[in-house]
């Protein structure tokens, strides 16, 4: 298998940041520190990506275009092991199956379709907004690290909609987000951020509830051709909660307006939620 480049730091710092390296039999090992923690566990956006990373490795001429994500048990701070596997479909596609596994118990599945991307044309349909205020000048707003430990790896600095906690009638939150370790804008780099805002029933509650991620998917919408370290728009909404679930829906916005990606992730809401 074809490793990571380990050229320049901008490309390992997703990989670094969770010790991803090749075993050699084919399979990926990573362990996600406690300092990447989210609500009770290692943070799923940090599995996402790796699993979008390994994807891409084991599909290197094509580019990743949706990640499928399924939680089928509990992480913890242990080894996580990937293991790719293949499909070709026609000339161009490319369908790589990601089982994570942790002490010989599978705790995630993945599939990650990737496939060439042609070049720009102007019939093109480009989703792109405008008026949006950049993050010079944002007051930052740190995720308190002593409740969830990933928010002190983020720069987020809200834009718009209320912030959670508060109460709010509005279940909806816009804001830039780095990561304070740069990472090339790739399609893993954006599964992670689609994953670093509270969920946003937060917004219209008063206190925390655990709301553990079932299933995620991602959608890449645009080519992913300058990695350069940016600010990423990331403007979460939440759907609907209801039944025991959650749905949230999130878009991925360039410095441009230029929505790089969505995401959809359903989540079980374990306990009831205080207004």
């Amino acid at each position: 298998m074809k490793q990571l480049s380990r050229h320049s730091p901008v490309d390992d710092g997703l990989s670094d940041s969770f010790g991803a390296t090749p075993t050699g039999d084919g399979r990926w090992s990573a362990t996600i520190d406690p300092s990447w923690w989210g609500w009770s566990g290692p943070h799923g956006g940090a599995i996402a990506a790796l699993a979008v990373r390994v994807g891409a490795d084991a599909a290197p001429d094509v580019s990743v275009r949706a990640l499928d994500l399924r939680f089928v048990g509990k992480p913890d701070g242990g080894e996580l092991l990937l293991t790719p596997s293949v499909r070709e479909v026609g000339r161009y596609t490319r369908i790589v199956d990601v089982t994570v596994t942790q002490a010989g118990v599978e705790v995630a599945t993945a599939s990650v379709t990737a496939g060439r991307v042609g070049d720009a044309e102007i019939t093109d349909v480009v989703d792109r907004i405008s008026g949006v205020p950049g993050p010079e000048g944002l007051a930052a707003f740190m995720i308190p690290p002593d409740i969830v430990p990933m928010g002190a790896h983020l720069d987020l600095r809200p834009v718009d909609g209320p912030l959670p906690l508060t109460g709010a009638s509005e279940s909806w939150m816009r804001a830039w987000i780095t990561t304070r370790t740069p990472m090339a804008v790739d399609a893993a780099y954006l599964a992670l951020l689609a994953d670093c805002l509270p969920p946003a029933v937060f917004l219209t509650l008063t206190a925390p509830l655990a709301l553990p991620t079932v299933a995620f998917s991602m959608h890449v919408t645009a080519p992913l051709d300058d990695p350069t370290p940016a600010p990423v728009l990331v403007h979460t909404r939440n759907t609907s909660t209801s039944g025991g679930w959650s749905v949230d829906d999130t878009s991925l916005r360039d410095r441009n307006g230029r929505l790089l990606a969505s995401a959809r992730q359903s989540r079980r809401v374990l306990g009831w939620p205080t207004r």
